[in-house]
């Protein structure tokens, strides 16, 4: 069973963790979810799917994972302990709202050919949170999330991108690199230790 948010949340800073990812990326992201624990801050994500796919994506790892998993609503408070997958047809984004942050979904154009965009989510928590996020670009083919990656970093925040031996496709984490929007690059096996340990958290016991 998974811990109640209440007890989650205790002390939460308003830290947020962003995502992306696109082809391979929904066995890396599953692999650095798993890795995480239920104390974790809020956890948003943009995995590049088909909108018929990403509600099961998200049934699945919550069920694999010891934090909440979910596809985002619109409007939806977010919640320490809980991470929100972009439905597979609307951009995520983040704004404040209800005295903390909510999720906003949109139909806007695509970006980077991309809806979800993640660059989409990464410009939106750099505006909001800058050095209280950190951001995370896997495995994908493309550019999409480079940009909004380094916009992350010129803002302050704590930037990983997975390194080439460890991806599917070294596209988007490449461009991430070349902008040198990437504070750390990574492979794929020590991302959640290095989130747990940025956030000073306790790991989950092996």
């Amino acid at each position: 069973m998974k811990t109640a948010h209440a007890a989650i949340g205790a002390g939460w800073s308003g830290q947020i963790v962003c995502i992306g990812a696109s082809t391979g990326g929904t066995e890396a992201v599953k692999a650095v979810l798993q890795g995480l624990p239920a104390s974790m801050p809020p956890v948003l994500i943009v995995q590049h799917m088909p909108v018929m796919f990403t509600a099961a994506f998200a049934r699945r790892l919550d069920s694999l994972c010891a934090l909440t998993v979910k596809e985002a609503e619109h409007g939806e408070r977010v919640q320490p302990g809980t991470a929100y997958i972009a439905p597979g047809d609307a951009h995520l984004a983040l704004e404040r709202g209800g005295g903390g942050f909510e999720c906003v979904l949109s139909k806007g154009p695509p970006v980077n050919r991309h809806r979800p965009s993640v660059d989409v989510l990464f410009r939106s928590v750099a505006q909001l949170c800058g050095a209280s996020s950190i951001g995370v670009l896997l495995t994908g083919m493309g550019k999409d999330g480079a940009e909004g990656l380094l916009e992350m970093r010129r803002k302050g925040a704590w930037t990983i991108a997975q390194d080439e031996s460890s991806c599917v496709v070294y596209g988007m984490p490449r461009e991430a690199a070349v902008l040198g929007a990437a504070a750390e690059i990574l492979p794929l096996g020590a991302v959640s230790n290095h989130l747990v340990r940025r956030l000073g958290l306790s790991p989950i016991p092996q």
